[in-house]
Formats: C-alpha cells, sequence, structure tokens
C-alpha cells in the first residue's frame, strides 16, 4: 500500500503531496509540530500532545486550522487510510501562505500537514543494553518550550552524535547545566535512587513522554526532582537515562566515552521501562 499524506483537507499520495514555495513554515519557520506513536491503530497519549499543540500554537499566535475534534478524525482517517498497524503520526502546523515578509500577516490560513510513517522504535539491543551519548554546547534558541518546527541546532547536535555513534546529544548551556538531548529529555538517578530531570521552562521541551514518565515514577513510589543537574553530578550519577515518543525509555550506560555507574542500565531505569510498557499496553493492547 502506498503512503497517503494529508495536506490543507485532501489525501495524497505522498509523493504527490505539496505545500506552497511561500508556505511561512519554509520561509520562516514559522511553525509547529508534533509526532504521535501509535499501536493497534491507538493513539499514544493523543489528548497530551494535543495539548501541547494548543500550548504552542498559543505561543506563536498561530490559530489551530481545524477544532481538535475535526483533527483528531483527521489522525484517526490518516492511520486507517495508511495501513499500518504501529508508527508514527507526524503533524506540522504553519502560520500559512503569505507574502514573505517578516511581521505577521494578516487574514492568513494557518496550513496543516501530516504524514505517517512506520515505528522509530529503538533496537532491541539498546533497550536491554543501553545507549551512548555525547555532550555538546546548547546553542539553541532561548524558547525551547516551544515545539518549533526550526530545528537546525538539534540536527546538527543530532549528526555530531552519529559521527561519534552515539544514540544521542546530552545539550549543555554555559558549560555546566544539562538541558536536555537534541531529540529527547535528559535524566540521572542519584546513588540514593533519586530521578534528577531539568524541570520545566523555557530552557527544555516539555516531552508528553517525560510527563507520563514521571507521573508513574511517583505513582510507584519513586522520588523524582525536576530541577537542573550540572555535568559533575551527571558524571557522579548511579544511572541515567533518556525518553522521547519514538525511544521510549532507553538506559544510558555512556557518556563522553565515561561509564555511568556501573556501565550497566541501572535497577531504577528497568523498573521504569516496566511501568511504561504497562503504560502503552493499558492504552493501545501493544506489548512491547
Amino acid at each position: 500500500m502506498s503512503r497517503i499524506a494529508y495536506v490543507n483537507g485532501r489525501y495524497l499520495p505522498h509523493a504527490e503531496a505539496r505545500v506552497h514555495v511561500e508556505d511561512r513554515g519554509y520561509q520562516f519557520s514559522d511553525g509547529i509540530y508534533e509526532y504521535i506513536a501509535f499501536y493497534n491503530r491507538t493513539l499514544l497519549d493523543a489528548d497530551l500532545h494535543l495539548k501541547r499543540l494548543e500550548r504552542s500554537l498559543r505561543e506563536l499566535q498561530i490559530a489551530l486550522p481545524v477544532s481538535l475534534a475535526a483533527l483528531t478524525i483527521i489522525m484517526r482517517e490518516l492511520i486507517s487510510r495508511n495501513g499500518r498497524d504501529d508508527g508514527g503520526l507526524y503533524m506540522q502546523v504553519t502560520r500559512g501562505v503569505a507574502r514573505r515578509d517578516h511581521p505577521f500577516p494578516k487574514n492568513t490560513k494557518p496550513a496543516l500537514v501530516m504524514t505517517v510513517c512506520a515505528a522509530k522504535l529503538p533496537k532491541e539491543h539498546e533497550v536491554k543494553n543501553g545507549v551512548t551519548v555525547i555532550t555538546l554546547p546548547d546553542l539553541r534558541w532561548a524558547r525551547r518550550d516551544i515545539k518549533s518546527v526550526s530545528l537546525l541546532a538539534n540536527v546538527m547536535a543530532k549528526q555530531e552524535a552519529a559521527k561519534k555513534q552515539a544514540r544521542e546529544a546530552w545539550l549543555v548551556e554555559d558549560g555546566v547545566t544539562v538541558s536536555e538531548g537534541s531529540v529527547s529529555n535528559a535524566y540521572i538517578v542519584t546513588k540514593s535512587g533519586e530521578i534528577v530531570t531539568h524541570p520545566l521552562d523555557e530552557h527544555i521541551l516539555g516531552g508528553v513522554t517525560r510527563d507520563v514518565v514521571l507521573k508513574l515514577a511517583r505513582k510507584a513510589g519513586i522520588k523524582v526532582a525536576e530541577r537542573s543537574f550540572n555535568t559533575v553530578e551527571m558524571k557522579e550519577a548511579a544511572e541515567a537515562f533518556l525518553t522521547s515518543t519514538s525511544a521510549n525509555i532507553l538506559p544510558v550506560v555512556t557518556i563522553d566515552d565515561a561509564p555511568v555507574g556501573s556501565g550497566k542500565p541501572g535497577t531504577i531505569t528497568r523498573r521504569l521501562q516496566g511501568i511504561y510498557a504497562a503504560h502503552i499496553f493499558r492504552q493501545t493492547g501493544k506489548q512491547l
């Protein structure tokens, strides 16, 4: 079955999907996006993703192109038309098409594009044995809490990680504070068993998986501290892990060529992986 995309009210073969050359997303990165995983054709934590979508649009003063109810219908229809049981749905909303000029244009209709792709789940050995991370200076703009399509600094960081055969790059502000990964949220576990991760503010993107994992951890009686941590704490941590919509929870066992704790996935991380897998199963019936 050929891939189907949704572009501004039309379902089209992926190869025929087009946006206007003067769409402000192309001209100015003037737009936002969401990526939602689905299993058994059921969107995972869709309500949280749509809540974040609305927030990002408000911050950029872009109107929601259709109602949330209509958006949900479109997402489900697109998944159905692509005939894929498990995968990811990518959604992009831009300010729309207008003559190229920096100020916000008046009376411009927001553009809505969606595509469906195969699941981007990590490899089995990454889930089991953990992954490697490098650290890099955080070069991104000051409003990282907005899920903007302006991702060049993230792309450059991810490419540097790929060059060094690392799964991810953790970004460091002023040479001291770890903010998050290029495409994920970052966590350490202290020797006392407390999870530490950067608080929600303009320095990080509030991940949906982050939100769910922290709530599940607290419910399970695991201590959580939402505060910044520095590179010294990172090097002294007993465990580390990352989360994202596509990766779920991945143990981090090496940072900048140095082992984290024992150099193997830790007990808190393993426990969280099981708890989060149960969360996915409850919503979608998918056993990972």
